[in-house]
């Protein structure tokens, strides 16, 4: 079977050489890319029929005016499906979409497993279409991000061109699955952080484009949401307040919904057997949706309805469907669900679901702008569009979590038509950047990977120390000393040594302190010194690494130091080699030219 899929790569290859050797580079990344976003929109159209089959088949049937009760057991009959796929047929994680494009770019050389160019399809449409209060866009991520990486791979191409690649599918699966192919672009620039330029842009625009199109064939020419802008929903300079204020919410439940996501994901992560989390996630989903419908799956329906200004459609299938004309009901409604559906988000993806966070937080910054516009409409009588602020809500909370305020403009202007709003979608985008920044820097997706010195950046200087890691560059070819040798026994070792330092370690390999050749050479040479032990000659380190410390912490030691070489040993002291700081300069340069995207 191995040999079967070595022969096929290699006659794909010989092919792509057949059709290509005539070509420029540029000219075959861009047909490349083309090819990219071709595959990248099918693999959408398949996650969207998936997932609407399944939704429809078991949900189209129920009364409106009804409680379902089977909203009680859907959630969990979801995760648990997913969790088996995941353990028995991929036997790998397929979780945290865009977390995993971002440490493939960094760690894995942007090479991502085959199997996620469907597997990620299958768990994610399992996961949304049972009522896992998740989003789409993460498996369609990690599913166009497989699909550039493998094409890439097939083509034998470079680590930059692979990750231009790798990009290429990411933002051109955006495009696809929203309609969307500025924000495809956008998408990429600020959240995967490739750098604009002229091999990297073009190539970019052209599978975003590919992608859209081939969306729009299989879909139908019609916006993701259909929104009519009438001119009360236009923006107005007397509004300017009251979005300034929605700003300013939009950020704080930016902050909510990370934190509540951290803390939640947290809670899962202690729990060691998985019939606890399927048990726990089961209960919770299944209250929460059965008490607020609205949460189940993606919640497509209720953005459509807050966005045409409606929201009575809130309460089908509820305990509380005689209450929709009530409007202080109503924005208790509102904000219950809003608050809740990052509780029921963190839960699904927490116990084994497989789904993103572009959805949730769309979902609530819908609310949060729905409340505010119920609020002002209710309490103080203001004639308030509850469209525009609900756009607007999306936008801003979006911009917040994501870290990505022109992502969020753009998705929401391409989703709804609505260039009408460009500048409430900014002032309200931008707020909430600044305020969720000033609260937390880092966005639900890089925070990990930031704390574990993971994350790529704009910043070459500090993406370069990225791809370092300190297992590859420590060096073990030291001699290692027992305590209870004499000088004697150390001359005859030096020589054959190469090197001029020597760890002195115990019985179990602890470092107890280190001998340098410059301190032996005054008595080497006197035979009535050999009898001295070593440990007369031996010295603490300046300084001592921990054997999983990120190489950006390292650098400072060896200043603070004023040394060129510190040994590294684990948690309980046992010596395990020696990293120099000028191996590190020398794979600090190598490492600056794979990421700097000039030939």
């Amino acid at each position: 079977m191995i040999k079967l899929e070595k022969n096929i790569k290699e006659k794909i290859y010989q092919v792509y050489l057949t059709l290509t050797h005539r070509l420029t580079n540029t000219q075959t990344m861009a047909i490349l890319a083309i090819l990219v976003g071709l595959c990248a929109g099918l693999g959408a159209y398949i996650f969207n029929n998936l997932l609407h089959t399944i939704t429809h088949l078991l949900t189209s049937w129920t009364p409106e005016d009804q409680a379902q009760w089977l909203y009680l057991i859907y959630p969990a009959i979801g995760i648990i499906l997913a969790t088996l796929f995941v353990k028995y047929v991929v036997k790998d994680g397929i979780s945290e979409g865009v977390t995993r494009v971002l440490y493939a770019m960094s760690r894995g050389d942007s090479r991502i497993k085959g199997h996620n160019c469907w597997t990620s399809i299958v768990g994610g449409a399992t996961t949304i279409g049972f009522g896992g209060s998740v989003g789409p866009e993460a498996p369609i991520v990690l599913t166009g991000a497989a699909i550039g990486s493998n094409i890439g791979k097939l083509a034998r191409l470079n680590y930059k061109n692979i990750t231009l690649l790798l990009c290429c599918g990411a933002g051109a699966a955006v495009a696809a699955v929203f309609k969307a192919p500025i924000t495809g672009v956008v998408f990429v620039l600020e959240i995967l952080m490739l750098d604009i330029t002229s091999k990297s842009i073009i190539p970019l625009l052209m599978a975003s484009m590919t992608a859209t199109i081939t969306s729009l064939v299989l879909h139908g020419f019609s916006p993701i949401y259909a929104v009519s802008l009438t001119e009360s929903d236009m923006f107005q300079v007397a509004h300017l307040p009251l979005f300034i204020l929605l700003g300013c919410f939009c950020g704080v439940m930016a902050y909510y919904f990370t934190s509540v996501n951290s803390k939640v994901g947290g809670f899962y992560k202690s729990i060691t057997e998985q019939w606890r989390k399927w048990l726990y996630a089961g209960l919770t989903l299944g209250i929460l949706i059965f008490i607020f419908p609205p949460l189940y799956g993606e919640g497509h329906n209720s953005f459509s309805s807050l966005m045409a200004g409606e929201t009575t459609s809130l309460f089908d299938n509820t305990l509380f469907y005689s209450l929709n004309e009530a409007d202080w009901f109503l924005i208790i409604y509102l904000i219950a669900i809003m608050l809740f559906k990052v509780v029921a988000m963190a839960t699904t993806n927490a116990a084994g679901g497989v789904g993103g966070t572009f959805a949730p937080s769309l979902f609530v910054g819908a609310f949060a702008g729905a409340t505010l516009a119920v609020i002002c409409r209710t309490t103080f009588g203001w004639d308030i569009s509850i469209t525009s602020f609900t756009l607007a809500g999306m936008a801003g909370v979006m911009s917040g979590v994501m870290k990505a305020p022109l992502t969020a403009i753009f998705l929401i202007a391409e989703l709804s038509n609505g260039y009408g709003l460009f500048i409430p979608l900014m002032i309200v985008s931008c707020i909430s950047f600044a305020v969720n920044f000033g609260l937390d820097r880092d966005s639900i997706y890089t925070k990990q990977l930031r704390m574990r010195g993971e994350l790529l950046t704009h910043d070459k200087d500090s993406s370069a120390f990225v791809f370092l890691r300190l297992d590859q560059l420590m060096e073990t070819d030291f001699i290692r000393l027992r305590e209870s040798i004499t000088l004697g026994d150390v001359v005859n070792i030096i020589s054959n040594a190469r090197r001029n330092i020597f760890p002195v370690v115990d019985n179990q390999d602890k470092l107890i302190g280190i001998v340098q050749l410059d301190d032996l050479r005054h008595d080497m040479f006197n035979r009535e010194k050999w009898g001295k032990s070593i440990m007369h000659y031996m010295i603490q380190p300046p300084d001592k690494i921990l054997e999983h410390e990120m190489i950006q912490s390292i650098m400072p030691r060896f200043e603070q130091s004023n040394t060129w070489m510190l040994p590294v040993v684990d948690k309980q002291n046992h010596y395990l080699g020696f990293i120099s700081k000028s191996r590190i300069l020398n794979s600090y340069r190598e490492a600056l030219v794979n990421v700097s995207q000039a030939d």
